[in-house]
């Protein structure tokens, strides 16, 4: 114990920072329990697909060019499918983010005329230039899509009331965003989901919905694919691969939809049956196959930020004490100073540019400056330890992942730290 003291002490953390971290440690152990039993069971479900598919050490065989007769890559669809209870799954290196991935869901199954449902409230911000809410070349609304959307109830609950005086003879397709993105509110289980999906089919049965799941595999043992939804989407730079993957994205769902978001990834008439893996199949087939005990280690990273910042005054959303449905955890620091702070801590415990300091800046398809903390392995990689936020009110910032749970630690401590020498928390 004193050795480790000394290490920690070593990085920069300091005995009283650290003693406190160790007293919230020790009031975690049941959280921490069910969380490797999530895990366990994540962890099974993936293996057995694996061995359902048969995958040999032909399926990391690398190819180039058009990517006919891929089967390494056929046979990973295939695996998704199989963990997802889905008729089908797109998983593919070209598809370049979570943003893009949800981009090319829309876009498949949505036509001129058509109407698009967020019953959640705002989508995320990255997302409010695709459909057009903010105006943007190439948008949804550019195609002749229109939008609605039903804001959640102040408690953070679905308005049903309004939901169903929105659907309406052109609703189309429903979009459910799971995690919280750039708000505060909470984020949903998919026992909810599963609720508002089967509301809005009762309502209009061949309404289409899909689930942005950024954030949210393997935190559960169920999926949204597993209550209703047609297509549930995620980027494999977060949870599902492993922090192995260096790109790439995934849809899975039902036959129809699925086919649909491949022709218009590639061009119709080719759909699935194009794109090279280019020597990543390794590196995706194992990322996943890790995919549930780094999401773990994550989570325990997220539970224990909470539990160390809210006793000592700042709002935490999920709160110290409330059930878990993704990996992000929200911090409401008041300040923009707050945010470096917390900030500059998880730079200086990244295994990657700890020598970094990030400040705040303007990127691409954000309203507000943004400040990004993140030395990772995979460049925006977040299922790495990372932090980030845009430079508004209530100056939230939103720190997520760890490869694993002692890195993740060490992150919320640093970040502690650095606020402490601040002066803008004390223990």
């Amino acid at each position: 114990m004193e050795e480790l003291l000394e290490m920690y002490q070593t990085m920069g953390i300091s005995p009283a920072v650290y003693a406190y971290g160790e007293k919230t440690i020790a009031r975690l152990k049941e959280r921490f329990d069910a969380v490797d039993k999530v895990a366990e069971h994540n962890q099974a479900k993936v293996l057995w697909a694996m061995q359902k598919n048969k995958v040999s050490a032909a399926c990391f065989v690398g190819t180039t060019g058009y990517g006919y007769d891929d089967f390494g890559r056929d046979n990973l669809e295939r695996v998704y499918a199989d963990v997802f209870h889905t008729e089908a799954a797109l998983v593919r290196p070209q598809i370049t983010c979570g943003t893009h991935a949800l981009t090319i869901a829309l876009s498949a199954n949505l036509l001129p005329g058509d109407e698009l449902l967020s019953p959640v409230g705002m989508p995320y911000d990255t997302l409010q230039e695709v459909i057009g809410i903010r105006s943007s070349p190439c948008s949804l609304a550019e195609y002749g899509v229109t939008y609605r959307q039903v804001d959640l109830l102040p408690d953070g609950g679905f308005d049903y009331e309004n939901i169903a005086k929105a659907i309406g003879p052109k609703t189309k397709l429903v979009t459910i965003q799971r995690s919280k993105g750039y708000a505060t509110r909470p984020t949903f289980s998919v026992k909810q989901i599963g609720e508002l999906i089967a509301f809005c089919k009762n309502i209009k049965p061949d309404l289409m919905v899909m689930v942005d799941n950024c954030y949210g595999e393997f935190v559960e043992t169920i999926e949204p694919s597993d209550v209703g939804a047609d297509m549930t989407v995620g980027s494999l730079i977060k949870n599902p691969g492993g922090g192995l993957a260096p790109i790439g994205g995934y849809i899975v769902g039902t036959k129809t939809c699925v086919e649909r978001c491949a022709y218009r990834l590639s061009a119709p008439g080719l759909g699935q049956e194009v794109g090279a893996n280019l020597g990543l199949m390794t590196a995706l087939y194992q990322g996943f196959f890790l995919a549930p005990t780094v999401v773990a280690g994550a989570e325990k990273g997220a539970i224990f930020a909470a539990n160390l910042y809210e006793p000592l005054g700042f709002r935490c959303v999920p709160s110290a004490q409330e059930s878990r449905h993704d990996i992000i955890q929200a911090v409401e620091l008041g300040s923009e100073e707050g945010m470096i702070a917390f900030c500059k801590g998880i730079q200086a415990a990244a295994p990657v540019d700890s020598f970094a300091t990030p400040w705040p800046s303007d990127m691409p398809g954000y309203e507000d400056r943004v400040i990004m903390a993140a030395g990772a392995f995979v460049q925006g990689s977040s299922i790495e330890l990372s932090a980030d936020g845009p430079i508004r009110a209530p100056y939230a910032v939103y720190f997520q992942g760890g490869l694993t749970w002692y890195h993740a630690k060490l992150g919320i401590l640093m970040s502690l730290q650095k606020m402490v020498e601040a002066g803008l928390a004390s223990l």
